[in-house]
């Protein structure tokens, strides 16, 4: 990996400049590098955990609460709107702000509004609770953009040619996240109440502040002259999007239906509620790290990533259920083996789309440094965050129209079309190339015919 610094500046990442290009890269991570993995992967961890805390037993409280599925799954969706908004924000200012100030007053308000939610059970039931939720939701769902936005462009910086692995290996504390806060809160829920989990976890948190301030490297850089709207526009970058779209509204819908599902269809206890998505948090993390590493090695497989993990979601989102016309008998041991496939095919498609973004600015005349890494990060948080809008408030009011098994089904749609769409992109994009290629090898020809003609 590249040592932070480095005179020579950095080169493209994902090694798909000419091979006299790249660097050679240490073996060892230097103290800077080191640094900054470990407050990534705080932020990482600890963000995760906040966040899949609720699935096992909020959705159950929120209904005690008066609060009806649909309103239940726009409390899960309100979260990524806010994001959505901030992300653009914070990716726009981040040079202004500074990464090393944004992400950590992003953790330490994060932090604090994890606290709040959990005395979220003392307020009256009804608009006053609804109302409180989703005040809560957004505070927090800013300070969560603004971490994430200032860890992927300083974590970019530092690692410029090396983005898809760091991402995927810092997937495991995301995954690692995923898998502690369903069983880790429904356990405290089961033992302590309602609010312990938030408590504890908001604490842990806040104690991550004092850490990040004294670790985190400080960069500077000065504004850059491209936008948001330049990047968007580009259609590789259009259609990554709609990828990152398609699989973030995947993971979100699951969050406001999955425990009600297994809760109803197997009776399950709520504390194994939580035991159902370790397969999905497991698989993903254990697969993110590898798919990162062959992505910077082997830059050629990405497309087949992107596509392929795509349509073996949208194959997995089909058998949740399953959807009734497959005349699948619906069990658990089949439900979680689909969520661990789910998982893996997760990390196949999100790990590349960062890289791949990242290298078509490049392509497209962006400059290389902080400005448009911001602007990169930003876009990914907030493409990321509309398909997580979408997931939970569609997935709340399709599970209570036509149930989980079609409401499943919908959502497998959207990756399905997203794996074809990113297809056909890659297929005409081959096409015109090899188009140009051959012209010029006619034209080589043609000069090499001639100057052998002239010489005799």
């Amino acid at each position: 990996m590249d040592v932070a610094g480095d005179p020579e500046g950095p080169g493209p990442p994902g090694g798909d400049g000419p091979p006299g290009s790249a660097r050679e890269t240490p073996s060892r991570l230097s103290r800077e590098q080191l640094f900054v993995l470990i407050s990534a992967g705080s932020l990482n961890l600890g963000s995760m955990m906040s966040y899949s805390i609720l699935g096992p037993f909020f959705p159950k409280e929120a209904e005690k609460k008066k609060a009806s599925n649909t309103v239940i799954g726009m409390i899960f969706g309100c979260y990524a709107l806010s994001q959505l908004l901030a992300s653009l924000v914070f990716g726009k200012y981040l040079v202004h702000i500074g990464a090393k100030f944004m992400f950590v007053a992003g953790l330490f308000v994060s932090g604090g509004v994890t606290i709040l939610f959990g005395l979220l059970d003392q307020v009256p039931e009804g608009p006053i609770f609804i109302a409180m939720c989703f005040l809560v939701r957004i505070t927090d769902a800013i300070s969560f953009a603004a971490g994430i936005t200032a860890s992927f462009s300083i974590l970019a910086k530092t690692f410029p040619n090396n983005v898809a692995t760091v991402l995927g290996s810092l997937e495991i504390f995301s995954g690692l996240g995923l898998v502690l806060g369903p069983p880790l809160g429904a356990l405290l829920y089961q033992s302590f109440g309602y609010e312990v989990p938030f408590i504890f976890l908001g604490c842990i948190t806040l104690l991550m502040v004092p850490l990040n301030m004294c670790i985190l490297p400080n960069y500077e850089s000065n504004p850059g002259k491209h936008s948001f709207w330049k990047l968007i526009t580009l259609p590789k970058v259009a259609l990554i999007s709609f990828v990152i779209n398609s699989l973030s509204a995947c993971f979100g819908f699951l969050d406001p239906t999955l425990s009600l599902f297994v809760l109803e269809k197997f009776n399950l206890p709520a504390g194994h509620v939580g035991l159902v998505f370790l397969g999905l948090a497991l698989s993903y993390a254990i697969s993110s790290p590898l798919f990162g590493l062959l992505s910077d090695k082997m830059p050629h497989l990405r497309k087949w990533f992107l596509v392929l993990g795509n349509l073996i979601t949208a194959g997995c989102y089909m058998l949740l259920g399953p959807v009734p016309v497959l005349h699948i008998k619906s069990q658990l041991w089949l439900l979680v083996l689909i969520l661990v496939i789910n998982g893996i095919s997760a990390g196949m498609s999100i790990i590349p789309t960062f890289p791949e973004i990242l290298n078509c600015a490049y392509e497209n005349g962006f400059e290389e440094g902080l400005s448009t890494l911001a602007l990169v990060s930003g876009l990914f948080s907030a493409m990321w965050s509309v398909g997580a809008i979408i997931g939970p408030t569609l997935g709340g009011f399709l599970y209570e129209k036509i149930g989980f098994e079609w409401a499943a089904a919908i959502q497998g749609l959207w990756a399905l079309t997203s794996g074809l769409m990113m297809g056909l992109f890659y297929l005409l994009e081959y096409s015109r190339r090899k188009r140009v290629k051959v012209p010029n090898t006619l034209g080589t020809e043609e000069e090499r015919t001639a100057l052998l003609s002239d010489e005799i």
